[in-house]
């Protein structure tokens, strides 16, 4: 198996090399095609080593694959931990990447850009198979590292656009302040346990949990939870939680592909997986639990909320984004990290469905994206219409769909999650979560029935060249509806209750919320008759009736609505201020400090006193001595006298 992982790890980044470097001498045909390749393989070969690890016996490995350097007992190597929560988060990755790599032969047709773009999506590939395969955090920082970096290029792919340089920036910037967390994380795991390797990290967690740290004099915190906290900062970056999500609605300025790429299943999903991974540490801290769970909570209700108000076709699928990530963070502070993996991946292929949908739409709207402008597009594109449906009907957990088995029971695991006597927080992470459902439901369906159903309000030279799109673009909607529709019903059992991770996720007995759920489990068909019991699914379905309604019958009653509620349409719309916070506050601030530095330190200190003022006083005394050189003889002759005089007077005086 040794040598599947590095080509499974290895085959994008040798692809994006080539595809980098001589994209112009191999033509965009082979730079497709290497790509392609390349993902493809990886991607057969994660199912592979996923079904070995599943059915055919395999267990778990963990390699070094090399030492490239050992000093003072610290070992920085690559190697890697293969176990069933990396294999299957190699398959999403790897599925997901390959399907648009394929979209983007169709969507990219006509950039000039075409074979650089394939060589950033296939190292994007490569760095997030570096990431969930380490079995180090030095490895782990440089595949998170490497996924900002590469997202940075993305976003900002068509650098001629202002918007694009602004998006890519901003997304730099924030995800700096939530890596700076992730690092103090790593540097404090390394000065309580002395190694950066995961396997005696975790042996060592207990002891680590048994010691504090003061992080201001005279108040100590306990290691564990500051560890925690700080990794757990990191995360909030990657995955964009409030609030550091301010960056990943602006990320939509790239193209399409890497839209439905970074948000379903490299960037985002890294916070997540990284915490699932640390459960052996997260689970000695209720704290830091807690914490994960609030600020979770938060980014799956107000962040939804947002997507209501959206008019841009990308940004309401990013907002809901936003808002699942906020599901899974509340599962992972709720200790149901099985269950933030399983909504983690059926999120992957519905949310990648949604993105590479509303592409389709573009490409055939003559890149067109807003909302308000489309409309009856259903008739045009039957194929972009029903696998869009698909996946507007899993994100909002339609019965049967892949969304339903992980978002209904990921909402049971933090109703039935009194863990430790946290009663606010239960309360408020369930009622976040269950709200949250309306509101998924309802911009979704708005969203959907403005583009696909209701009057054409496109103008008549688009209406005339309006059809479906290729087959490169509809068919990776085809390969992503069916996972979206099924994959719930085989996955849902082993990966919650029946043990499929294994040692890969550690949960203390207290916390364990899933197996308590799991006592009471008789499969599938079982939590589709529970529920018509719950109320999950009646506010899903309200909502859609609600989008129904206000966005096909009465039409009107919106633009009233927003009209007598202007100061919360307003709030909404500003995006909570949060914008204006950063922008405004903060990074105005600091370029104020700058200016000032640069004005009074540089130009009016260093320059005007210590450099140019040295200068200038040698120029002013300069013309002071110039003046006693006047060139006449009588003028000379008299100051030796009065000299000479001076000279005398002082000799007698002091005689």
């Amino acid at each position: 198996m040794y040598s599947y992982y590095l080509t499974i790890v290895l085959a994008p980044l040798a692809a994006a090399i080539v595809a980098g470097l001589f994209g112009k001498q191999i033509g965009r045909g082979w730079a497709h095609s290497i790509t392609i390749f390349a993902v493809g393989l990886s991607c057969v070969l994660s199912f592979y080593v996923l079904y070995q690890m599943y059915w055919g016996g395999a267990t778990s490995e963990n390699i070094s694959v090399y030492t490239w350097a050992v000093t003072d007992g610290l070992r920085m190597e690559v190697g890697f931990l293969v176990d069933r929560l990396t294999v299957l988060m190699m398959a999403v990755v790897a599925f997901v990447s390959f399907t648009v790599h394929i979209y983007t032969i169709g969507y990219m047709s006509d950039d000039p850009g075409y074979q650089r773009f394939f060589s950033y999506i296939s190292l994007f590939t490569f760095s997030m198979l570096m990431l969930v395969m380490s079995n180090n955090f030095l490895q782990l920082f440089f595949g998170w590292e490497a996924v900002g970096l590469v997202s940075y290029l993305l976003i900002g792919f068509w650098f001629k656009r202002e918007t694009a340089i602004f998006a890519n920036l901003k997304a730099f910037l924030v995800n700096r302040v939530g890596d700076f967390g992730f690092i103090l994380g790593i540097a404090a795991i390394f000065t309580f346990t002395g190694s950066l390797d995961y396997v005696t990290v975790f042996a060592s967690a207990e002891s680590v949990a048994g010691q504090s740290i003061e992080v201001f004099p005279g108040t100590p915190w306990n290691a564990m939870t500051l560890i925690c906290i700080l990794l757990f900062i990191g995360a909030m970056g990657k995955s964009a939680q409030a609030p550091l999500h301010v960056w990943l609605p602006d990320s939509m300025e790239g193209p399409t592909p890497i839209s439905a790429l970074i948000h379903a299943a490299t960037m985002v999903t890294a916070g997540i997986f990284m915490v699932a991974r640390m459960s052996p540490l997260f689970e000695l801290s209720t704290t830091a639990l807690a914490v994960v769970i609030v600020i979770g909570a938060i980014t799956a209700f107000f962040m939804g909320l947002l997507g209501i108000v959206q008019n841009d076709i990308k940004r309401v699928v990013a907002y809901s984004t936003l808002s699942q990530l906020g599901y899974m963070t509340v599962a992972l502070g709720a200790s149901a990290y099985s269950a933030a993996i399983f909504h983690l991946m059926t999120h992957a292929f519905f949310k990648a469905l949604l993105f590479l949908a509303a592409g389709s739409v573009i490409i055939a709207m003559h890149h067109e994206q807003d909302i308000r402008k489309m409309g009856g597009v259903r008739k045009y594109m039957p194929i972009t219409y029903w696998t869009a449906l698909i996946g507007s009907l899993a994100l909002i957990g339609f019965p049967g769909t892949a969304g339903f088995f992980s978002k209904d029971l990921l909402i049971d695991a933090v109703k039935e999650s009194h863990w430790h006597g946290q009663g606010a927080v239960y309360w408020i992470a369930y009622l976040s979560v269950l709200l949250g459902v309306f509101v998924t439901a309802l911009y979704t369906f708005r969203m959907f029935f403005l583009v696909f159903h209701g009057e054409e309000r496109m103008d008549k030279e688009t209406k005339s060249h309006l059809h479906e799109t290729p087959w490169v673009v509809t068919l990776p909607l085809v390969m992503l509806a069916i996972p979206s529709l099924v994959i719930g019903w085989p996955a849902v059992e082993p990966l919650l209750f029946g043990g499929f991770f294994g040692d890969a996720i550690v949960v203390q007995s207290g916390h364990d919320v899933l197996g308590h759920m799991g006592e009471a489990w008789h499969g599938p068909l079982a939590l589709l008759e529970h529920a018509w019991q719950t109320p999950v699914l009646w506010l899903a379905m309200a909502g859609l009736a609600t989008a129904w309604f206000l966005f096909l019958k009465r039409p009107d009653i919106p633009e009233t609505i927003q009209r007598k509620f202007a100061g919360i349409y307003n709030l909404l719309d500003r995006k909570y201020y949060f914008d204006d916070l950063y922008i405004k506050g903060f990074a105005a601030w600091g370029r104020g400090i700058g200016d000032f530095l640069w004005k009074r330190g540089d130009e009016d200190l260093i320059d005007g006193v210590l450099v140019n003022g040295t200068a200038n006083s040698v120029v002013r005394l300069a013309g002071v001595m110039r003046q006693l050189q006047s060139g006449y003889l009588y003028t000379y002759a008299f100051a030796m006298i009065i000299g000479l005089t001076m000279f005398l007077g002082w000799l007698i005086w002091f005689r």
